[in-house]
């Protein structure tokens, strides 16, 4: 679980014991039950993460919304977009191994994430890994309920394919951008798991060889 959970929840059960102490106890049931929703809400489940070369997997756990094209490095990329409701895991994690070379953090709107303005007036984070499979680009864009984005890695850290890298808290969106002449493996409708979902394969000729790059998570 993310320790954001046990913040949450312990602090609403504090509410209760008060609540059912000074005033009644029925109206400790109501925190209560809020609490059990953010224990549940900030879950982290393990994932198996493939090994397979060239492989892009899923940033986040969601439904895929939108595919599109985007540019990147002048180029036209395939991009995709993941909605995530409530009910969704919130934990984020880094498409492919590689490094950590560009983090841009976007102050904006709280709009509704799965409006396709979202991706560029909301609030935002767009980080760009380097590795194996070419660059790719992800947007953690904050939704309408979404109030905090949450990334743990700065410019120069090395990723390991499927490591948790951040958080979206409550509903949001996830935008990933691959590189020119990756072969997408979803379609729009498709539910993704964070981590485990392959997305894309990148074409043979995006492999960039990086000392940097830490082995493959098993």
């Amino acid at each position: 679980m993310v320790r954001d959970g046990y913040y949450y929840g312990l602090a609403l059960v504090a509410v209760a014991l008060l609540l059912g102490w000074l005033i009644h106890p029925v109206l400790a049931l109501f925190p209560l039950l809020l609490a059990l929703f953010f224990l549940w809400f900030f879950r982290d489940p393990e994932r198996q993460v493939t090994s397979a070369e060239g492989a892009i997997v899923s940033p986040a756990d969601g439904k895929v919304t939108d595919v599109s094209v985007a540019q990147l490095n002048g180029e036209s990329c395939p991009r995709i977009s993941i909605f995530l409701n409530v009910f969704n895991v919130h934990v984020n994690r880094s498409p492919i191994a590689g490094v950590i070379t560009a983090v841009n953090y976007r102050r904006g709107k709280f709009g509704s994430a799965l409006g396709a303005i979202s991706a560029e007036e909301n609030e935002q984070n767009v980080v760009t890994v380097g590795g194996d499979s070419g660059t790719v680009v992800f947007k953690q864009i904050a939704g309408l309920l979404a109030r905090r984005i949450v990334f743990n890695k700065k410019v120069g850290d090395p990723v390991l394919r499927g490591e948790r890298i951040g958080l979206i808290k409550f509903g949001s969106r996830v935008d990933v951008i691959f590189p020119a002449g990756a072969q997408l493996k979803v379609k729009v409708g498709d539910h993704v798991a964070g981590g485990s979902s392959v997305l894309a394969v990148a074409p043979a000729h995006s492999a960039v060889p990086s000392p940097k790059i830490a082995a493959e998570a098993r």
